[in-house]
């Protein structure tokens, strides 16, 4: 059997990504938090606040951690597998990664190691300086990161000579069409994956009697933060929707599996979209919709893939479902909200169980969606490593063969086979110790609870 090193290749870096991308998803909300959690310290001298800062700061610690190690891997593999894109986009993409080392990893390895260290050397001013710098070297990384990907999808500012891209404009490469609503998009949706995972944990504290103080700040400071965000991504999501109409009409049909230009179009609600027929097939529609939704126009026009010849039309079914689940999972999350404040408002959050514990399931909702937006992004953006000007055929290294990237991928999926679960289980077991002072004899383990879980019957918010 012949070994295609393209598939393998695209396989390996979907793999590398994905599990790379669940990191950032996590810490570059937490970071945020955890100087929230500094500055509320600073000003109100709560220990609560602090020893919140000291539970997640261990967390982020792991996590940070785990991020750096799959992050190399992301410029090498780009080296082995993708040279000819390298060398292509190196004029554009080079100093914009160089940006983000300089500006972000820098910043944050310096000071997490203050965060981390310096507690009892440092002023709390200085402390609570050391957690912005951290924040903001998460959030300056995304920015770079994301110049670069916007710029794929959709490039502007460059000259195209001898098949390489130079610069013409660097405020055209880096704002370019898409940055500002995939910059939004992404950083909403870091936040707000972050908030389930401390709603979770706090809903789990609460749910077995644990850390009354701490969880009843999480919690209510949480859902407060996700009644916010989570109808501002709603937004977002949809002004990024009409950018990706204007400038990736390709990719738009294709998450919505419209194969006929038309006007008046309906909303597609469920297919299966039949690539080879080029139509759907088991569809549930709901009509004029599509256009209203799409255009925000109930007579809005909205392209359709035949209007593309098949070789540079986008894998339909895909971005499809993964639009789906990512929408899908966005109103879940609405709904816990929207229960969680109809709760709070009849005083009873903290001693509904069965709320406390869908809280608890729903820590993974937001890496699920994280997931499925990337998917759809990436996916709907082939057959082009840059968009309209750069095929991902012509995109790999030219001597690389398929044994080669085979050999590669099995040792990358053993080795985040192994760091994952270690990761997650060290995580799990500092959430399970708690947001204790650090020295301090776990509640648990010492026989003494610091809430017995009769108390929590009360409610009250």
């Amino acid at each position: 059997m012949e070994l295609d090193p393209l598939v393998l290749s695209r396989l390996q870096f979907a793999w590398v990504i994905a599990w790379h991308i669940l990191l950032p998803a996590f810490t570059v909300g937490l970071a945020s938090y955890i100087a929230a959690l500094e500055g509320l310290h600073l000003l109100t001298r709560r220990a609560v606040y602090q020893r919140l800062s000291m539970f997640w700061l261990r967390i982020f610690a792991v996590s940070f951690g785990m991020g750096v190690v799959t992050g190399v891997v992301m410029p090498f593999q780009l080296g082995t597998n993708w040279s000819r894109y390298a060398d292509a986009t190196a004029n554009v993409l080079g100093p914009l990664f160089a940006y983000e080392a300089l500006t972000a990893f820098f910043l944050e390895a310096a000071f997490l190691g203050v965060l981390l260290f310096g507690r009892k050397l440092v002023p709390s001013w200085a402390h609570f300086v050391a957690a912005l710098m951290v924040a903001g070297g998460t959030l300056f990384s995304s920015f770079w990161i994301l110049a670069a990907n916007s710029w794929m999808q959709t490039p502007a500012g460059h000259a195209l000579i001898d098949g390489r891209f130079f610069p013409t404009s660097w405020t055209e490469i880096i704002f370019n069409p898409s940055f500002p609503y995939r910059l939004a998009h992404t950083v909403v949706a870091f936040y707000v994956t972050t908030g389930f995972v401390v709603l979770g944990v706090a809903a789990g504290m609460v749910r077995r009697g644990r850390f009354w103080e701490e969880a009843r700040v999480m919690l209510g400071a949480t859902l407060s933060f996700l009644a916010v965000m989570v109808p501002l991504q709603i937004v977002l999501g949809d002004l990024h929707g009409l950018n990706t109409r204007e400038h990736q009409p390709a990719k738009l049909a294709a998450i919505e599996a419209h194969w006929e230009t038309a006007a008046r179009v309906p909303l597609v609600l469920f297919a299966w979209p039949d690539e080879a027929a080029e139509r759907n097939r088991a569809v549930l529609e709901v009509p004029l919709l599509g256009s209203l939704v799409l255009a925000h126009d109930v007579d809005g026009v909205v392209r359709g893939l035949k209007d593309w010849p098949a070789d540079q039309r986008p894998p339909v079914a895909l971005p499809f479902f993964a639009f789906r689940i990512m929408v899908g999972i966005g109103l879940v999350m609405l709904a816990l909200v929207t229960i969680g404040w109809w709760l709070r408002l009849r005083r009873r959050l903290f001693d509904s169980a069965w709320y406390l514990r869908l809280c608890e399931l729903g820590m993974p909702l937001g890496f699920i969606a994280v997931i499925a937006g990337w998917t759809v992004t990436e996916v709907g953006r082939q057959p082009w490593t840059v968009y309209g000007l750069l095929r991902t055929a012509a995109s790999t290294s030219p001597s690389l063969s398929g044994a080669d990237v085979l050999i590669s991928l099995l040792a990358y999926m053993a080795v985040y086979l192994i760091v994952y679960p270690i990761g997650i289980a060290v995580m799990v077991r500092l959430v399970r110790r708690g947001p204790h002072d650090a020295g301090a004899p776990d509640p648990i383990e010492s026989g003494r609870p610091d809430l017995p879980v009769r108390a929590l019957q009360g409610g009250g918010t």
